[in-house]
């Protein structure tokens, strides 16, 4: 492919784009060693301690990265190496820019889901602040609309 990516954070949610996101990592690794640092973001309501216990979303949060995790050594890419790391945030797009930044990440790869808002097609917040702030490269993986016909709604 031409690039050559050595550190990625991959963030996950345990929604169907994951699936799509970690095949696009597989490529993109294209048989060279890549440490995947794989990124759940517990997201803290501003009323609550950015620390506060959130043992519902903390035990679906390391579901989802076992799942990942797993899913990436199933693949049989033996020169990914899976990190994971679930973070409690204010902010998912945040924690996941400061993570690329923690980490020396040469690229973001990410799942976007196109929705309508306010009368236009929209990526949401996470990917939009990602896109705007990220200090790498990003790699956004969007799903298809659910029907092109009628601009996904």
């Amino acid at each position: 492919m031409g690039v050559d990516y050595r550190r990625m954070v991959v963030p996950v949610d345990g929604g169907i784009g994951d699936d799509r996101v970690l095949t696009a990592v597989r490529l993109l690794a294209d048989r060279r060693p890549v440490t995947v640092t794989l990124v759940y973001v517990v997201e803290v309501l501003q009323s609550m301690p950015l620390d506060a216990e959130l043992p519902a979303e903390v035990a679906r949060g390391e579901a989802v990265l076992r799942a990942a995790e797993a899913a990436t050594r199933a693949a049989g890419c033996k020169t990914i190496t899976a990190v994971p790391e679930l973070l409690q945030a204010r902010s998912s797009g945040a924690a996941i820019v400061d993570e690329a930044i923690d980490r020396d990440a040469d690229v973001i790869v990410m799942a976007a889901h196109t929705r309508r808002a306010l009368g236009h097609q929209t990526v949401g917040d996470t990917v939009g602040y990602v896109l705007k702030n990220a200090p790498c490269e990003v790699v956004v993986v969007r799903s298809p609309l659910a029907n092109p016909a009628n601009g996904g709604a």
